[in-house]
């Protein structure tokens, strides 16, 4: 599994380079826009698995009131897909309220783990 480290390393390297970059941003706008989390109230940082010690301690990290929103969004997600419905249009996600705001939780935390397993490991 690759680490959130390299996945943000590699979406910078391909945002730096011009001609990469016009053929990746249609294709990423695409794939997003047939995915249809955003129809049913998520934003793509709620998409994040949860199940490793890693994510947990970022989300635990998160302040109250966007732990709260993050938990309303993905108990709507779940209710949406349980009545087969997508949210109306007005209460669904806005491209531009879809920011990354786990991903710097998600890079200190994996920078702690990585830095623990280093100090666990040394030898004198």
């Amino acid at each position: 599994m690759a680490s959130i480290t390299s996945i943000v390393k590699a979406s910078d390297w391909i945002l730096s380079r011009p001609t990469l970059a016009k053929v990746v941003t249609p294709l990423a706008k695409t794939f997003v826009a047939y995915a249809g989390y955003r129809e049913m109230g998520l934003r793509f940082n709620d998409l994040i698995a949860e199940e490793n010690p890693i994510a947990q301690k970022a989300i635990s990290r998160l302040p109250e009131d966007e732990s709260y929103a993050r938990n309303f969004r993905i108990i709507t997600a779940h209710q949406c897909a349980l009545s087969h419905q997508l949210l109306p249009p007005n209460k669904a996600i806005k491209p531009e309220d879809d920011t990354p705001y786990l991903i710097p939780y998600l890079l200190e935390a994996e920078k702690e783990a990585f830095e623990k397993k280093e100090l666990d490991n040394i030898k004198v």
